[in-house]
């Protein structure tokens, strides 16, 4: 007798009976899991509808008279969140990004005055950086929170933003962009010294590109120089993703263009007076002036900015300003 006849008990066709009770155990168990993934996918889904739904319900319920009244909206810590997650972390983070998202457009909508990307002070966001430390505490590679931390935070709370880098350089050491991220909240704060240790050491990470060396090496000498403010925001305008980052980016570059134009405008300014002992009392007496040096100007001859809108001449005080209808900064 043949060995598979004495384990099948000398039954030629019970072989194939235990391949096929086999085969309809394997499928149990494999339809048993797909069911228990959809339960759990379904889960997921319905706990964060489930919130998203509740946070509609606080947002109809706050106050409309007073759209920066304080009130604390109810969040899940990350710790939750990612045991609530079941595994899906990376949904979770992004509900967090989106609700950040939402949080500061709200605010945006509700004022009336003008903000840039990087000065939000006004709209009092103080929940900012708790939500996109959630987030990245639920995703680590969430590379567009890091980004949008670095750029808006630290108007509203400078150290947690670097706190928010580092922790992405932590979790993320290979990629030289955080370190640019870090340098550029230093840069701004006038910390030079911080600036170039970051952009130094990004510069040594695999793959970075030469130009984070040569901003570490023009960081001591030239720190708060406008050339390398102008190099700073050409390389955030290159290297970012983000539309609303890379618009911030070109709004700054004009403002610096227009910086070094007013400079310009104030030298012929202070010739006509050393010249005829009085400030001019319209543009038209300087238009000729303002043209040689390069200037484009508009009917009246007043100076064009770089966002195509007239300078506006103060005689008074002898000095030029952009017009309040222009879209470059005026901080």
């Amino acid at each position: 007798m043949s060995a598979t006849e004495e384990t099948t008990g000398g039954n030629p066709n019970a072989g194939e009976g235990l391949t096929e009770d086999f085969a309809a155990t394997s499928a149990r168990a494999s339809r048993r899991g797909r069911t228990r993934d959809a339960l759990l996918a379904l889960t997921v889904v319905a706990g964060l509808a489930s919130v998203f739904a509740l946070s509609r319900r606080l947002d109809a319920r706050r106050p409309a008279e007073d759209p920066f009244q304080s009130y604390e909206e109810l969040y899940v810590r990350p710790e939750t969140a990612r045991r609530l997650s079941l595994g899906f972390n990376g949904l979770a983070a992004d509900w967090y990004w989106l609700r950040s998202l939402q949080y500061v457009g709200r605010k945006v909508d509700a004022y009336r005055g003008d903000i840039t990307l990087d000065d939000m002070t006004a709209l009092g966001i103080r929940n900012l950086g708790p939500l996109l430390d959630e987030a990245t505490t639920l995703d680590p590679q969430f590379m567009a929170a890091y980004e949008f931390g670095a750029v808006v935070l630290p108007a509203i709370d400078r150290e947690a933003a670097i706190k928010l880098v580092q922790k992405g350089i932590r979790d993320n050491p290979r990629d030289w962009r955080l370190y640019q991220h870090l340098g550029y909240i230093y840069w701004q704060a006038g910390r030079f010294g911080e600036a170039r240790e970051a952009y130094a050491a990004g510069a040594r990470v695999p793959g970075a590109p030469a130009w984070m060396n040569a901003m570490a090496a023009q960081m001591g000498a030239h720190g708060g120089s406008r050339d390398l403010a102008r190099e700073m925001y050409r390389r955030m305008y290159e290297e970012s993703a983000d539309e609303q980052v890379r618009t911030l980016a070109l709004k700054r570059l004009a403002q610096l263009d227009s910086l070094d134009e007013r400079e310009r405008i104030r030298r012929v300014l202070a010739d006509f007076q050393t010249h005829s002992g009085r400030c001019p009392a319209a543009w038209r007496e300087t238009a000729p002036a303002l043209r040689s040096t390069g200037f484009k100007t508009d009917v009246s001859g007043a100076p064009l900015d770089p966002a195509g809108m007239p300078y506006v001449l103060d005689a008074a005080a002898c000095d030029v300003r952009l017009d309040e209808r222009s879209p470059i900064p005026k901080k």
